[in-house]
């Protein structure tokens, strides 16, 4: 197992290294979801105002977004640089690669999540800071399930010409329950009155999500990407 883990480091901080001297997928990704938070505070904040549970949806659907590009291109410089199969043909499990790939995406993410939330606070009036660790629970729990399934069906769709177009077709009916169960979470916490005990159970039903999504991907990440 910590072979394994040693492994999944690697491949997490190759592509980080690389990120971090390029950063065109972080600024493209930042720069989407900030973009769809803007169109939405304009369109439907008036007078300070924002209707209820706009900010918790608005924010899971700028985590969707920009995780959908990042995820689009989690596998795009091995496939171009034909590097893919020696990655793949490395001595360690295969598993190790997906939790590379998925770690690299997780931090990425997180990257945007931390702008993101200021963000939304700061344009819908949305009070983040009220219960702050819930709120990280929150968006650590949902981002871990989206990514989860997301880095499999990259994968699966790395060899396919129309990936692009793929890759949202395939994860959204999957990925819905939990941006679902993030909004309402999020949402109990932004409200006037604030139900923390519900947002903890959405919390407790997107951490089984997680165990699952992250279960069958280790699962069938080897099958999904033998010859």
């Amino acid at each position: 197992m910590m072979a394994v883990l040693r492994a999944a480091w690697l491949v997490a901080q190759k592509d980080l290294v690389v990120e971090s001297r390029s950063r065109e997928l972080a600024y493209t990704t930042v720069f989407l979801a900030v973009a769809c938070v803007l169109v939405f505070a304009f369109a439907l904040v008036r007078e300070g105002r924002a209707p209820d549970d706009a900010p918790a949806g608005i924010l899971w659907v700028a985590v969707a977004f920009s995780g959908t590009l990042a995820l689009g291109r989690a596998f795009e410089r091995e496939r171009q640089a034909e590097t893919l199969r020696a990655l793949l043909l490395a001595p360690v499990e295969r598993s190790a690669v997906y939790l590379g790939k998925l770690l690299a995406l997780l931090v990425l993410m997180a990257g945007v999540e931390a702008i993101l939330v200021p963000v939304v606070g700061l344009l819908f009036g949305a009070p983040v800071s009220r219960a702050p660790v819930l709120l990280l629970a929150l968006l650590a729990s949902g981002t871990v399930g989206f990514a989860a399934v997301g880095t499999l069906f990259a994968a699966m769709l790395v060899r396919a010409r129309s990936r692009d177009v793929l890759l949202p077709v395939v994860l959204y009916p999957v990925a819905v329950p939990v941006i679902i169960a993030g909004v309402r979470g999020t949402a109990a916490i932004f409200a006037a009155e604030p139900d923390v005990a519900g947002a903890a159970t959405w919390l407790a039903l997107l951490i089984l999500f997680d165990a699952v999504f992250v279960t069958l991907a280790l699962w069938t990440f080897a099958p999904v990407m033998s010859e």
